[in-house]
């Protein structure tokens, strides 16, 4: 039950009685019509036999918020204690405004320049830890080396295995489609042969490590930096780069590029299983292999696996090294390791192709 007295031109006194745990639409809808129409200052006063709950500090919340957007003031001083800390307490932080428009427009341009700047930094930072290494100022465990070896390669061989036979088998399908109209079949071991060595053996291993091994040091790290041993490193005085990223970086540098050649040749074999299918000799195949790719064609191989690798290494660790505090923050980590890694692989692939093409090779 409510009643209303106006006590001059700018002064209103609603007056609440009876039980207010359960909330009348009618009273309240009533209340807030006051408010949206009347005076500058509204004092609630306590009637007979007051009874309420949370429910009505919240009601109380909502009208406080419409009467801040009317300019119009609520008295409390007359309710009970806890109500009125209650309503100090949850007025003491004024509601976030929404964001302007300028600043919600660039907001994801601002976010995306701030991440290239640290990846940039981060960048700076693994080419001074590569250069203490290379000459002897770094600290580096071989035992972590070890391990990121261990993690990088033999167990990752299964899947690599399974994926480079597969995308031979593709290539070789693909290539006796198209060769077929010329009767030239016998020309798809050089398309698998070549493809392989130069383009997609480099690039699907490193898809394969990018999903593997470098989501699961962006979630490590991400982990300890939720945990703030990242920190306790270097309170300790041990630089971080140092101990956790660089032993990774130096797996990464050795392994990819012998992971890439297991590639190469397992590719050749999906490939050779759909000649063979085919009614191509072993012989055959084989004299075709060797001649469409040379050393030359490996080395372009590796090192774009070589290439591959470092930005794994830049991709994961970046993205477990700048993690948030929460949770949350780890899987989003994690995600942007993966997605990063892959724009990183397209880019970089597409600069190295230009840039041989060009020296001729």
């Amino acid at each position: 039950m409510i009643s209303f007295h106006q006590d001059d031109a700018s002064h209103l006194s609603i007056t609440l009685s009876g039980d207010w745990r359960v909330m009348n639409a009618k009273s309240c809808r009533k209340i807030k019509e006051q408010i949206t129409s009347s005076s500058s200052t509204i004092r609630l006063i306590p009637g007979h036999d007051f009874h309420w709950d949370s429910q009505l500090t919240a009601f109380f919340y909502q009208l406080e918020l419409q009467a801040s957007q009317n300019e119009t003031r609520l008295d409390f001083s007359a309710m009970p204690e806890a109500i009125q800390q209650t309503m100090t307490l949850a007025t003491a932080v004024p509601p976030v405004k929404p964001e302007a428009g300028f600043s919600k427009r660039f907001a994801p341009f601002y976010q995306t320049l701030t991440e290239a700047v640290e990846t940039l930094a981060f960048i700076g930072e693994m080419a001074l830890a590569f250069g203490r290494f290379l000459i002897g100022r770094s600290h580096i465990r071989l035992t972590d080396v070890s391990a990121a070896l261990h993690q990088a390669g033999p167990q990752a061989i299964g899947i690599i295995t399974l994926i480079s036979i597969l995308v031979g088998m593709i290539l070789a399908y693909l290539g006796i489609i198209q060769l077929q109209q010329f009767g030239a079949e016998v020309y798809v071991a050089n398309l698998v042969g070549l493809g392989m060595v130069r383009e997609m053996g480099a690039l699907m291993t490193a898809v394969i490590m990018a999903g593997r091994t470098g989501a699961a040091w962006a979630a490590e790290l991400g982990a300890m930096k939720v945990n703030e041993e990242v920190d306790a490193l270097s309170t300790m005085g041990i630089n971080a780069m140092d101990f956790l990223v660089m032993p990774r970086l130096l797996a990464m540098i050795i392994i990819m590029p012998l992971l890439c050649i297991y590639s190469f040749f397992l590719g050749m074999i999906g490939g050779g299983v759909v000649a063979l299918g085919m009614d191509m000799t072993p012989r055959l195949y084989i004299a075709q292999l060797i001649q469409s790719f040379g050393v030359v064609d490996m080395a372009v191989g590796c090192f774009k696996g070589l290439v591959f690798g470092v930005l794994i290494v830049l991709s994961g660790c970046q993205a477990g090294m700048s993690c948030g505090g929460s949770s949350a923050a780890v899987g989003q980590a994690t995600t942007r390791a993966v997605v990063m890694a892959i724009v990183l692989f397209v880019v970089a692939d597409a600069g190295i192709n230009i840039l041989f093409f060009h020296m001729g090779i």
